[in-house]
C-alpha cells in the first residue's frame, strides 16, 4: 500500500499512490502572453480522474497534439478548461472523451451556432458549462443518442451578445435527464410556443439571471415544466404584474425566486395553489398594495423574502398559520403596526426576523417575541422603538438567545433593555441612535465571549469608558462614537481589545494623550477619535505598531507637534485626517512611503514649509485637503502625476508661482485655491475637463481674460474668480455651462455688456437634482472598512460666497441650494439684461458698484428666491418698480448712489424692513424712508420743516463758526512763522533780506508806474 502524497495542487490515490487529480488553475500570470498546450504532457497520468487547467491563457494546442490525446485517459471524470481561448474546433475535439462526468468551458472563444452533436460521444457527461461564451444558440439534434445522462446545463454570461432563449429552450428539450438549467444574460425573441416544451419532463431547476424577457410570456411557456421544483428570475427585467395562471400551475414547485425585477401591483391570489412552495423571495421589485393574505395558505413556506417592496398597511393575522417559517424579510416598506398585537408572536420556528425600515412600533424590551426559543436574529432598524413605561416583562425571560440584534435608529431614550442581561451568544449587536442612557455596558462582551461588532453609537451614554474585566479577543468591530463619554481613554484599551479592526470614539469629551497601546492591536484598519479634546503628539509607537491601519482621523483635538517622526510604520495607509488641531511642522517625508493613500485631509493646523515634490508619487491620491495653513511656494509640477486626483484644496495659504500648465487631471472635480498669492494668465489655467465642478481662484493675482473656451468645462458648477486682476468682456460662452450656479466675478476689471444669455444656465429655471457635493467618494476603497452607524470619514466641500453684505460658507445641502450671481466692483457697462430677472433659481444677485446704465428691469419681479439684491453705486435712473414688492423672501436691498426718481416702493412686507441707506445717494427719490415726500404725481417736494430752516439762515455757512474758525487758524499760523524764525537765526536773516528786497521793489515799482503817470498828468 502506498501512502498519500501531497503537493501543491496534486492529489494522489490513498491506495496506489497514483496521481488523481491535477489543480493547474491560474498557474501563469494572467498578463502573460497567450500559449498553446501540448495536452500529450498527461498522458502518463493513467489515473488521473480531475485536471483543473482553467485561467491560464491557453489559446488552443500545439499541432497533433491536442485535446483529443486526453481520450487515452480512461479514468478522467472531471475536466475544468474554462477563461481561457479555447476556441468551436477545440470544443468538438472533446467528444473522444466518453469517461467524463463534467466539464466546464466557461469564458472561453466559443462563439455563434454550436452544434452538441459533436460531443454525442460523451455517454457520461452529468454537467457541462458553457456559460460567457459568445453563443447565440445551441443546436441539439431530435436523433441524439448520446448525452443520455446530461442533468447541468449553463449557457450565456456577462459582456457577450445575448442568446436567443426562446431558440434554446426548444433546441434543448430532447435532452431527456435535464434537470438544472442555467440561462445567463438571455434574449428571449418572439413567440415562445408551449408545445414546444413538452419533453421538460425532468427539469427541476430554471436559473434565469439577467434575461430580457416579459414575464407574462415566460411563465405562460414553463407552465408545463410540471416536474419544476427550483425557479430563479433574477435580474431579468421582467416588467408587468405576476398575473395569469401560468406561475401558478407549477404546483411542484419548492423554491421561487423573482427578486430584483420591476414587478408591479400584487401577488396574485393563486399562489395559495403552489402548497408546496417552502422558499419564496420576491424582494426589490414594485409591489404594492397590502401584505398578500394569500401567502398564508403556504403552510410548509420556511423563508419569505417580500422586502425592498411598497406594501402598506399591517400584517394579516392568518400570517401566524405559518407555523414552518424560519427567515421572514419584510425590511425596506411602509407597513405599520405594533408588533405586539401582530401574528408574529406565533411563528415559533422563527428563526431570522427582519423588520427594519418599515414604520412598525417595536418595544425595546422585545417583550412580544420571548416565546420564539429558536430565534437567533433580529433586524428593527429604523422604526418606532420605544420603551414601555408599565409591562409585567420584568419578571419575565425570553426563550431565545440571539446571535445577532440591530435596533438601531429614531429611540426614545431610557435604559439598556434587561434581556440583554440574558443573551450569552451573541456575535453582533447594534444599538445606535437610540438615545440610551447609561454607562459602557461592560456587562454586554463580558457575558457574550463570542461578540465581534458591538455598535453603541449616538446614544446618551456618559461617564468614563471602562475596559472589561477579561480580555476580549473576538471583538472586531466597536463603535462608542457620538455619546458623552469623558476623561482619558484608557491606557490599556490594546491590551484589553488586542483583536479589533474598526474602533470608532469620535465626537465624545475624552482628553489627555493618545494612548500608546493602540499599537498592540496589529489587525487594526480604522481608528476614529475625532472630535474630542485630546491633546499631545501622535505616539511614536502607535505609528510603528498599527502597521495594519488603512484609516487614521484624529481631526478636531488638541493635538500638537510634528505629525509623524522617522520612525514610520504606517505604510498601509488609504486616508489620514489630521484636520483641525495644532500640528506644526513640515508635511512628514515619512509619509512617502504611503503608496495607498487616497485621501490627505491636514486643513486648519499650523504647518509650514513647502508642499513636498514626494506628493506626486503617490498615484493614489484623490483628495489633496489642507487649506487654513501656512504652507508656502509653488505647488510641485509633480502633481501633474496624479491622474486619479478628484479634490485639490490649498486655499488660504501662501502658495505663490504659476499653476504648473499640466494640472489638469480627468477626473478632478474640485479645486480651491482662493487665498494665495497665485499669478499668472487665467487663459492658461483653464482647460478641457469633462468632471470639474468647482473652480474658485479668487482673492488671488491671477490676469488676463475669462478665456472663450470655458464651455470646456461642462459640469461646473461653481465658478470663483473674485478679487484678482481679470479684464475683458465676459465671454458668451459662460453660457453654455448649463450646471453653473455660483458665479462671483466680483471685484476685478471686468468690461462691456452682462450677457443676457445667463438665462440658459441652471440659474434659471430649470431640471437639475443637486446632490451635496462631499470629498466623501463612494469610489474610495478606504471608506468600506467603517462601520455603517459610525461617523462620516468624508468631508463636505464648502464655498465662500458674499450675500446681504456678508461672506458665508455654504456646504453640503446648503450649498446645493445656492445659486448666485457677484459682478459687483467691475467696470461693466451698459443697461441690465431683461432676461437676468428670469434668473429664477437665484438667491442674491450683486451687480453694484459698476457703471450700468438704463432702468431696473420690472422681470426682477420674478426672482421668488432672491435674498440679496444689489444695484448700488451705478448709473441707473428712472424708478423702483413697485412690481419688486412681490419678492417675499427679500432680506437685503440696495440702490443707493444712482440716479433713480419717483416714489420709493409702498413700504409693505419685506419693503417695510429697508431703512434710509438703501435709497441714500439718489436726490430725485422720495417716499418712506426718505425725509423727501412726493406730491401727487409723484415726484419729489420740499417740507415745510426744510423751507422754514432754509429762512432763518442767509446762506448755507454758519457765520460764527466760520468767524472763529478763521481767526483761529491764522493766529496759529502767525505764531508758527514767529517760533520758527525766532529758533534759526538762519531763517531769520533770510527772512528779513526778503522782506527789505520786497519793500525796495515795491517803493519803486509805486514810484516808477503810479507816482510819475500822476505827474506828468497834471502836466499835461
Amino acid at each position: 500500500m502506498f501512502g498519500a502524497r501531497e503537493w501543491e495542487g496534486v492529489e494522489c490515490s490513498n491506495t496506489n499512490g497514483r496521481v488523481i487529480k491535477l489543480d493547474l488553475r491560474d498557474t501563469r500570470n494572467r498578463e502573460s502572453a497567450e500559449w498553446h498546450l501540448n495536452a500529450s504532457l498527461f498522458t502518463p497520468f493513467q489515473q488521473l480522474e480531475s485536471l483543473d487547467l482553467s485561467w491560464n491563457n491557453i489559446a488552443g494546442c500545439v499541432e497533433n497534439e491536442g485535446l483529443e490525446r486526453l481520450s487515452r485517459l480512461n479514468n478522467l471524470k472531471l475536466l475544468f478548461l474554462d477563461h481561457n481561448y479555447f476556441n468551436n474546433n477545440n470544443f468538438l475535439s472533446l467528444g473522444g472523451l466518453s469517461s467524463l462526468r463534467i466539464l466546464s468551458l466557461a469564458g472561453n472563444g466559443l462563439n455563434g451556432s454550436i452544434d452538441i452533436k459533436g460531443v454525442d460521444s460523451l455517454s457520461n457527461l452529468e454537467e457541462l458549462d458553457m456559460s460567457a461564451n459568445a453563443i447565440d444558440n445551441l443546436v441539439v439534434p431530435k436523433d441524439l443518442r448520446g448525452l443520455r445522462k446530461l442533468n447541468t446545463l449553463r449557457l450565456g454570461g456577462s459582456g457577450i451578445p445575448m442568446i436567443d432563449g426562446s431558440k434554446v429552450l426548444q433546441s434543448i428539450g430532447s435532452l431527456p435527464s435535464l434537470k438544472t438549467l442555467y440561462l445567463l444574460f438571455t434574449n428571449f425573441k418572439g413567440t415562445v410556443v408551449n408545445q414546444e416544451f413538452h419533453n421538460f419532463t425532468n427539469l427541476e431547476e430554471l436559473i434565469l439571471v439577467e434575461s430580457d424577457l416579459h414575464v407574462s410570456q415566460l411563465l405562460q411557456s414553463i407552465s408545463s415544466f410540471t416536474s419544476l421544483k427550483y425557479l430563479s428570475m433574477q435580474y431579468c427585467v421582467l416588467k408587468g404584474a405576476l398575473h395569469g395562471q401560468g406561475l401558478c400551475q407549477l404546483v411542484h414547485l419548492q423554491e421561487l425566486y423573482i427578486r430584483d425585477n420591476d414587478l408591479r401591483d400584487s401577488l396574485p391570489w393563486c399562489l395559495a395553489n403552489m402548497t408546496s412552495l417552502q422558499v419564496l423571495n420576491v424582494a426589490s421589485n414594485q409591489l404594492t398594495g397590502n401584505f398578500p393574505p394569500s401567502l398564508c395558505e403556504l403552510v410548509l413556506l420556511r423563508e419569505l423574502y417580500i422586502d425592498n417592496n411598497d406594501l402598506r398597511g399591517s400584517l394579516p393575522l392568518c400570517l401566524a398559520n405559518l407555523t414552518s417559517l424560519r427567515v421572514l424579510d419584510v425590511s425596506y416598506n411602509q407597513l405599520t403596526e405594533n408588533i405586539s398585537s401582530s401574528p408574529l408572536m406565533h411563528l415559533t420556528s422563527m428563526e431570522k426576523l427582519i423588520l427594519s425600515n418599515n414604520h412598525f412600533q417595536i418595544p425595546i424590551s422585545l417583550e412580544p417575541l420571548f416565546n420564539l426559543s429558536k430565534l437567533k436574529t433580529f433586524i428593527g432598524d429604523n422604526g418606532g422603538i420605544y420603551a414601555e413605561t408599565e409591562s409585567h416583562y420584568n419578571s419575565l425571560t425570553p426563550k431565545f438567545q440571539l446571535t445577532s440584534i440591530s435596533l438601531s435608529g429614531y429611540g426614545d431614550g431610557g435604559t439598556f433593555p434587561k434581556f440583554l442581561y440574558h443573551q450569552h451568544n451573541l456575535k453582533n449587536a447594534v444599538l445606535s441612535h437610540l438615545n440610551l442612557s447609561g454607562e459602557f455596558p461592560n456587562w454586554l462582551p463580558e457575558n457574550n465571549t463570542d461578540l465581534k461588532k458591538l455598535l453603541l453609537a449616538n446614544n446618551s451614554l456618559f461617564g468614563s469608558f471602562r475596559m472589561p474585566i477579561h480580555c476580549l479577543q473576538k471583538l472586531a468591530t466597536l463603535d462608542v462614537s457620538n455619546n458623552f463619554f469623558q476623561g482619558h481613554i484608557p491606557v490599556e484599551i490594546g491590551t484589553y481589545l488586542p483583536g479589533l479592526m474598526h474602533l470608532n470614539l469620535s465626537r465624545n469629551a475624552f482628553n489627555g494623550s493618545i494612548p500608546s497601546s493602540f499599537a498592540d492591536m496589529k489587525m487594526l484598519k480604522s481608528l476614529d477619535i475625532s472630535y474630542n479634546q485630546l491633546t499631545g503628539a501622535i505616539p511614536e509607537r502607535m505609528a510603528m505598531g498599527c502597521f495594519s491601519l488603512e484609516i487614521l482621523a484624529l481631526s478636531n483635538n488638541s493635538l500638537q507637534g510634528r505629525i509623524f517622526s522617522k520612525k514610520f510604520n504606517l505604510t498601509n495607509l488609504k486616508r489620514l485626517q489630521l484636520d483641525g488641531n495644532k500640528f506644526t511642522g513640515e508635511i512628514p517625508e515619512s509619509l512617502s512611503k504611503c503608496y495607498l493613500l487616497g485621501g490627505l485631509y491636514l486643513s486648519d493646523n499650523h504647518l509650514s514649509g513647502k508642499i513636498p515634490r514626494w506628493m506626486g508619487s503617490l498615484l493614489a491620491l484623490q483628495d489633496i485637503i489642507m487649506p487654513n495653513n501656512n504652507l508656502e511656494g509653488p505647488i510641485p509640477n509633480e502633481f501633474c502625476q496624479l491622474d486619479c486626483l478628484k479634490v485639490l484644496d490649498l486655499s488660504n495659504n501662501s502658495i505663490f508661482g504659476t499653476l504648473p500648465c499640466c494640472l489638469s487631471p480627468g477626473s478632478i472635480e474640485q479645486v480651491h485655491l482662493s487665498k494665495n498669492k497665485i499669478e499668472g494668465q487665467l487663459e492658461s489655467i483653464i482647460h478641457y475637463n469633462p468632471y470639474l465642478v468647482t473652480l474658485d481662484l479668487s482673492y488671488n493675482r491671477l490676469q488676463g481674460s475669462i478665456p472663450n473656451w470655458i464651455d470646456r468645462l461642462p459640469q461646473l458648477s461653481y465658478l470663483l474668480l473674485a478679487n484678482n486682476y481679470i479684464e475683458g468682456e465676459i465671454p458668451v460662452q459662460l453660457c453654455q455651462l448649463k450646471e453653473v450656479r455660483l458665479i462671483d466675478l466680483s471685484h476685478n476689471n471686468l468690461s462691456g455688456h452682462i450677457p443676457p444669455c445667463l438665462v440658459n444656465t441652471a440659474l434659471s429655471e430649470g431640471s437639475y437634482d443637486a446632490v451635496a457635493p462631499t470629498w466623501d467618494h463612494a469610489s474610495a476603497p478606504a471608506l468600506s472598512y467603517f462601520p455603517p452607524n459610525g461617523s462620516p470619514m468624508g468631508k463636505e466641500e464648502t464655498v465662500q460666497f458674499t450675500t446681504k453684505n456678508m461672506p458665508y460658507y455654504y456646504r453640503g445641502r446648503i450649498l446645493t441650494s445656492m445659486s448666485g450671481v457677484d459682478l459687483s466692483c467691475n467696470k461693466l457697462t451698459g443697461e441690465i439684461p431683461t432676461q437676468i430677472g428670469y434668473l429664477t433659481r437665484i438667491r442674491a444677485l450683486n451687480l453694484s458698484h459698476n457703471n450700468l446704465t438704463g432702468t431696473i428691469p420690472t422681470t426682477f419681479s420674478n426672482l421668488k428666491q432672491v435674498e440679496s439684491l444689489d444695484l448700488s453705486y451705478n448709473l441707473l435712473h428712472g424708478k423702483i418698480p413697485p412690481q419688486l414688492i412681490v419678492l417675499t423672501t427679500l432680506a437685503v436691498f440696495r440702490v443707493a448712489y444712482n440716479n433713480l426718481s419717483g416714489k420709493i416702493p409702498d413700504k409693505v412686507a419685506q419693503f417695510s424692513t429697508f431703512e434710509e441707506d438703501s435709497y441714500e445717494g439718489n436726490p430725485f427719490l422720495c417716499g418712506q424712508p426718505l425725509s423727501k415726500s412726493c406730491d401727487d404725481n409723484g415726484l419729489t417736494t420740499v417740507t415745510t420743516e426744510a423751507y422754514t430752516e432754509n429762512e432763518e439762515g442767509d446762506s448755507l455757512i454758519d457765520m460764527d463758526s466760520f468767524l472763529i474758525t478763521f481767526t483761529v487758524s491764522y493766529g496759529i499760523v502767525i505764531i508758527g512763522i514767529i517760533g520758527v524764525l525766532y529758533v534759526n537765526p538762519y531763517w531769520r536773516r533770510r527772512w528779513f533780506y526778503l522782506i527789505e528786497v520786497c519793500m525796495t521793489s515795491c517803493y519803486y515799482f509805486v514810484a516808477d508806474n503810479l507816482i510819475l503817470k500822476r505827474f506828468y498828468r497834471g502836466r499835461v
